[in-house]
């Protein structure tokens, strides 16, 4: 019976919710600065309130099922830490205002961003989804076509091989001035210089997969009559698939780079468009309430597609290290 309840209780499980506490305590507790002159909001009272809530309900969770209380165990430490920073920039803002409150605002009053501003961040988020979604579709699908062909046929690797030789290696970024003269619109010179971020890294590692699938693969195949469309779709893609994921997550991070970059350069209404625009207002709270929907969004975006290569490449588990 010992062996049972030890098992189905873990301390770490508890840490999140004592870090919360702290957190909680100190805003309530410590006065603000007499320097802070701004209007307190009870946002982080609220959020820290709930994110106790849950972190308490996920360790009763726990104790009954072994699957969550084995996750949560081993993000527990994490969170507390992240925990941990919060208060710290809390009390180093509002409570001893150590830091200029004009660039490096308080949690409360970035919280209030998403109260009063919330509606048109999502709809610029919309806009910067759009505009990513478009180039990097077109990015990828060109890659890809681009890689079978030079990993695949000599000929095209004679004459498309310097030409990624050349162009790739230059930042995507680079093209701005070109691209705003060359397309009609600010949202197409967007797409394409996105689409050039993806193109050039999904390019060489499919190329690169092709050419190093192991020649028997094919010789097999041949011995069982396949034509040579089977070859690549049924042969020389799947055994290239780790490469290409490689190289879909390289043009991924370039892709968000670039999107950010045209979206301060020109484009209306992105999630990267507004924060310059806040910048420039020296209205900076709602500066970091952009920064946070952008981490929250790419992070989520990469996430899905390490899901989506799990799911593709499954076989790999038990054969290589993941």
């Amino acid at each position: 019976m010992e062996r049972r309840s030890q098992a189905a209780f873990d301390f770490r499980t508890l840490v999140p919710s004592i870090s919360a506490v702290c957190a909680l305590l100190a805003h309530l507790l410590i006065p603000n600065s007499p320097k802070y002159t701004l209007k307190p909001f009870p946002y982080f009272t609220i959020v820290l309130t709930a994110i106790l809530a849950v972190t308490l309900g996920i360790a009763v969770l726990s104790l009954r099922v072994k699957k969550v209380r084995e996750k949560y165990a081993h993000k527990a430490w994490f969170i507390a830490a992240f925990l941990l920073l919060l208060n710290l920039l809390n009390i180093a803002t509002l409570k001893l205002m150590l830091l200029q409150p004009i660039y490096f605002p308080s949690p409360d009053r970035i919280l209030k961003v998403f109260v009063d501003d919330g509606l048109f961040m999502l709809k610029c988020l919309g806009y910067s989804l759009r505009l990513l979604a478009t180039g990097y579709a077109i990015g990828a699908l060109a890659g890809m076509t681009t890689g079978i062909l030079v990993g695949w046929s000599k000929k095209w690797s004679y004459w498309v091989n310097p030409l990624i030789k050349i162009i790739g290696p230059i930042p995507s970024t680079a093209w701005v001035p070109i691209a705003l003269v060359t397309f009609p619109t600010s949202f197409a010179a967007s797409a394409f210089l996105i689409s050039l971020a993806v193109w050039f890294p999904t390019t060489v590692l499919t190329s690169s997969g092709i050419s190093n699938v192991k020649n028997s693969y094919f010789e097999v195949s041949s011995t069982l009559g396949a034509k040579v469309r089977h070859k690549i779709f049924k042969v020389a893609l799947p055994a290239a698939m780790p490469s290409i994921f490689i190289g879909i997550f390289n043009g991924t991070s370039a892709s968000f780079i670039t999107l950010m970059t045209a979206e301060m350069m020109g484009v209306k209404f992105g999630i990267g468009w507004y924060i310059n625009w806040q910048k420039d207002m020296l209205s900076y709270p709602n500066v970091y309430a952009g920064l946070i929907v952008i981490a929250l969004t790419f992070s989520l975006i990469v996430t899905l597609l390490f899901k989506v290569r799990d799911r593709v490449l499954g076989w790999q588990k038990g054969v290589i290290k993941w």
